[in-house]
C-alpha cells in the first residue's frame, strides 16, 4: 500500500524543510534548495516492493545536490531509476549531463555526487522513482556507468514497457497484498534490467530467466493490445515476436496458464468489466465482439464456466446491486 504524505497539512513556513527531511529519509539525503521556499508545496508517496521501493514525488521547482559529504555519511548503495511523469528535469553525474522530459527515464547512482534541477514552468514537477539495490541488477557497474545521467526515451521498446509497468504500480499498488507487491518488485527489477540492457545493446548478457520474464511481459502487453482481434492466436503472437510456436508454449509452461488461456481470461475480464459498467447499454453480443468473441454461443458458455452466471444474468445482477445502492444505472 502507498504511504502518502502531503505538505498541505504542514504550516507554510515549515513545508520546505519538511520535504527535504522526507526525501532524506525515504529516498536519499540531498541538499535541496528552492527559489521560493516560503511558497513551496509538495506531495510524496512510498510503496514497499519487498527488496526494493518505489517513490512518487510531486513538487514545485527545486534544485537537488548529492555531495561527497552526504555520501560518506549515508549511502543506501542504490541505483535510482526515475520516470518523469510531468514537466522536465536536468541531471548531471559522472561527467554526464542530460535533460529528461515527460515520459523519459533517467538514472543516477547514490554513491556518486550529482546535481539535479526540476524545470516545471509555473507548476508541479512529478517523478516516479524505482529504488534498486545494486544486487537487483545483473549488470556490471561499468556497464551501468554508461547510463548514468543519460536520457532514456520511454516511448518504445523495453523502456516503454517499464514506464507502463511503473505507471500501473502507481495506479494499482493499493490493491495488492504485500506478497503480490513482493512479486511485482521482482518483475520491476527484471524489466529495469532488460530496459537498461536493451539501451546498452547487451541484452544477451542478461541471465536467461531475466530475458524470459521481460519477453513474457512484452507478450502480455501485446495480447492486451490485440484482444479485440478475433484472429489473435498463439501462432500470431509467435510470428510477431520472431519465435517458434514451440518456444512460445515453452515460455508459458512455467506460468499458471497457457497462451490460449491467457487470451481467453483477459477477454472475459474485459467483457465482465463492460457488463458491470453503469450506463453502458451496448448489447451483450456487441460487447463480446468488441473483445474478440466472434460467436455469441461460445462467449455465453465460456462466461458461465468462468463466473457461474450467463452474461445476461451477470448484467442483471449488477444492475440490481446498483439500484440497491441508489446509484444511477
Amino acid at each position: 500500500m502507498w504511504t502518502v504524505v502531503s505538505s498541505s497539512g504542514v504550516p507554510a513556513t515549515e513545508r520546505f524543510d519538511w520535504f527535504a527531511d522526507m526525501v532524506a529519509r525515504e529516498v536519499v539525503p540531498t541538499v535541496i534548495s528552492s527559489e521560493c521556499p516560503a511558497r513551496f508545496q509538495a506531495e510524496a508517496a512510498v510503496l514497499d516492493l519487498g527488496g526494493l521501493r518505489m517513490s512518487r514525488l510531486a513538487y514545485l521547482p527545486l534544485r537537488s545536490r548529492r555531495t561527497p559529504a552526504l555520501i560518506r555519511r549515508s549511502d543506501p548503495e542504490q541505483y535510482q531509476l526515475a520516470l518523469v511523469t510531468k514537466s522536465s528535469m536536468a541531471l548531471s553525474q559522472q561527467d554526464n549531463d542530460c535533460a529528461a522530459t515527460t515520459g523519459d527515464l533517467v538514472m543516477w547512482d547514490t554513491s556518486r555526487p550529482w546535481l539535479a534541477q526540476s524545470q516545471a514552468q509555473g507548476g508541479m514537477g512529478e517523478l516516479v522513482v524505482l529504488q534498486l539495490p545494486r544486487s537487483a541488477l545483473p549488470l556490471s557497474a561499468r556497464q551501468i556507468e554508461r547510463l548514468l545521467a543519460r536520457r532514456i526515451p520511454g516511448g518504445q521498446g523495453m523502456a516503454a514497457m517499464l514506464a507502463s509497468f511503473m505507471k500501473s504500480l502507481v495506479d494499482n499498488g493499493d490493491r495488492c497484498t504485500p506478497q503480490e507487491l513482493g512479486r511485482l518488485g521482482t518483475i520491476a527489477a527484471e524489466l529495469a534490467a532488460a530496459c537498461l540492457a536493451q539501451h546498452l545493446d547487451i541484452e544477451e548478457d542478461l541471465p536467461a530467466e531475466v530475458r524470459a520474464t521481460a519477453l513474457l511481459r512484452q507478450i502480455h502487453i501485446f495480447i492486451d493490445h490485440r484482444l479485440g482481434d478475433p484472429e489473435l492466436a498463439p501462432s500470431v503472437i509467435a510470428a510477431h515476436h520472431n519465435m517458434s510456436l514451440r518456444a512460445l508454449h515453452q515460455l508459458f509452461h512455467g506460468t499458471s496458464e497457457s497462451v490460449q488461456a491467457r487470451i481467453r481470461r483477459r477477454r472475459l475480464e474485459q467483457c465482465r468489466a463492460d457488463l458491470a459498467r453503469p450506463g453502458l447499454r451496448a448489447p451483450i453480443q456487441a460487447i463480446a465482439a468488441r473483445w474478440g468473441f466472434s460467436r455469441p454461443a461460445v462467449f455465453s458458455r465460456t462466461f458461465r464456466e468462468a463466473y457461474g452466471l450467463s452474461p445476461s444474468e451477470f448484467r442483471a445482477l449488477k444492475i440490481k446491486e446498483l439500484c440497491a445502492e441508489g446509484k444511477p444505472r
